[in-house]
This record gives structure tokens, C-alpha cells and sequence, in this order.
């Protein structure tokens, strides 16, 4: 039996992962879906001062209050910010990293510095019209459960460093089915054109789109394929 920890992304929540780690349950394995603070459910905690450090310390209290051991932490988008600050923390606890379209920040970056100057832009100016300084809401019609990214947590950068961290297995996925016009698609590629020269990776890539769980029809069913088959 394997154990996943299965982290958000911006936007969303923990109930986001929750038909995924239904299908994990089935095939039987145990499967933890944590809200990160100010997101989702915990929406009411939101404020200017969350930042990423925050994020890390929520999936880093799950494994140890959990008393988890040999995790597959899967981080999806700026999940992936979150569980390499994981790693740096508790490496002991962690068997296998597993990126799904995720940011993966090198020493020093924040989210910010992989989505670029003119994205930044754009969010730093939905903040100040739509989220009082500190929010981006998601700006959709029909969010429905979407809440809003912290922009602190966007800027904060996230040192890099540990030689246990870096020994973990880790793998990738590069989801290509996003439109190409879309903003999403150049950060993104740009992140899997790095990895793919990087030693230590194992890389796939899917058509998916960037949240093939809230998306795609059945994607709730192909992520927790996608990670049975990587696992």
C-alpha cells in the first residue's frame, strides 16, 4: 500500500484532489488531500501575510502529525512550489516527488520569477483592482469553488539546497493539451525544457489540460491513473 499526499494548486482546494484520492482508496492505497491555508475551506484563514512558507509548513505538519513515512508527494501547479519546499524540511519522509504540471523553482526563484515579468504584471494589477493589493481572484465566470491566489505567496522565493532533498526520487509531467495561446503554456514548457536537462528526473508528458481534475472529462480518473502507473 502506498501513501499520496496530493497538494493543490492557486485557486483551489483540497476538495479539488478529492474524486482522485477516491480512486486511489479503491485500488488500495491511503491518500491525503490537505487544504492549503487561505485556500478552499480554509478560505476564512486568507490574508496579506500567508505566504509560502505558510503553504510548506501546512504539508509538512499532515506528515508529521500523520506520523507519515515513504510519501509520494504529488504537487499540481503551484503545488509543486510548495512540496519541493517539503522536501528541503523532511526529505526522511518523502520516497517520491511527482510534479503534474508543476512549478519547479531553482535556488532563489519564487513563482513569480518561472511565470515572468509580464504575467507578474498581470497579477500584481488584478490585485490591486479586484483583490485589495493582496488577492488574485481567479477572474472566471462560474468559479464555483475557486478561491483566491495570495500574492505573497507568489513572491516569495524559495532557497534550495538540501543534499537529501536532492537525492529523492522525482518525477515530472508536462501536461501538453493547454491551448497554445494560452499563459500557462510557455511558463510551463519552459519549466519541462529545463528539467528534461537535468540529471536525477524522470519525465512524461500527457494531453491534459493544466487542471485536468476540474477540466477534462474523466480527468479525475486519468491523474489517478496517470499516478498509479508513475508510482
Amino acid at each position: 500500500m502506498a501513501t499520496y499526499v496530493l497538494v493543490h494548486g492557486g485557486w483551489d482546494g483540497g476538495w479539488a484532489w478529492t474524486p482522485v484520492a477516491r480512486e486511489l482508496r479503491t485500488a488500495g492505497h491511503e491518500a491525503f488531500t490537505p487544504t492549503l491555508t487561505g485556500s478552499g475551506e480554509r478560505a476564512h484563514l486568507a490574508g496579506p501575510e500567508i505566504d509560502l512558507e505558510t503553504h510548506i509548513l501546512d504539508i509538512v505538519n499532515v506528515l508529521r502529525y500523520e506520523n507519515l513515512q515513504g510519501v509520494i508527494l504529488v504537487g499540481s501547479s503551484g503545488g509543486g512550489m510548495v512540496i519541493t519546499g517539503v522536501a528541503e524540511r523532511v526529505p526522511e519522509r518523502i520516497g517520491h516527488l511527482v510534479y503534474l504540471d508543476g512549478f519547479v523553482p531553482q535556488d532563489g526563484q519564487s513563482i513569480g520569477d518561472l511565470l515572468g515579468p509580464e504575467v507578474m504584471a498581470g497579477f500584481e494589477q488584478v490585485a490591486q483592482t479586484s483583490g485589495d493589493g493582496w488577492r488574485v481572484p481567479l477572474g472566471v465566470p462560474d468559479a464555483d469553488r475557486r478561491t483566491d491566489v495570495i500574492l505573497k505567496m507568489v513572491k516569495q522565493p524559495l532557497m534550495v539546497g538540501n543534499p537529501d532533498a536532492a537525492r529523492l526520487k522525482r518525477t515530472y509531467v508536462l501536461f501538453t493539451g493547454k491551448p497554445a495561446d494560452s499563459w500557462l503554456t510557455p511558463v510551463f514548457e519552459g519549466i519541462a525544457a529545463r528539467i528534461r536537462q537535468e540529471e536525477g528526473w524522470s519525465y512524461h508528458e500527457r494531453p491534459f489540460v493544466h487542471y485536468p481534475c476540474l477540466d477534462q472529462p474523466n480527468g479525475p480518473q486519468e491523474v489517478a491513473k496517470l499516478l498509479l502507473e508513475l508510482t
